[in-house]
């Protein structure tokens, strides 16, 4: 179950980011087919690569394995820039997005 989520997940972070499978493997240092092979589910990463391909992504594993979110390192850039605001600025935002949201 994990495994299947795993693979699909990281296929679908790597889109987001807008990178190709060989740049990714290339640039977390293993060789050019290393996400391919992991996204066409013949392979796993590692404990240790899982968490360099999310460093790579800028998502927490946390982040990662959350199923509710689609675009986690999107979501912690936005809480990050949240947490600066006012209970006034919220609260605009807040309305805002609850607008977006209902669109």
């Amino acid at each position: 179950m994990y495994e299947e989520y795993t693979q699909e997940r990281i296929a679908q972070l790597r889109t987001a980011k807008g990178v190709s499978a060989r740049d990714m493997s290339l640039s977390l240092g293993q060789n050019d087919s290393y996400i391919n092979r992991i996204e066409n589910k013949r392979s796993l990463p590692s404990l240790t690569g899982l968490f360099y391909i999310c460093e790579y992504l800028g998502v927490t594993p946390m982040e990662f394995f959350d199923t509710g979110s689609a675009y986690p390192a999107q979501m912690a850039e936005l809480i990050r820039e949240l947490r600066k605001l006012d209970a006034a600025e919220l609260e605009l935002v807040t309305n805002m997005v609850k607008t977006l949201a209902s669109k």
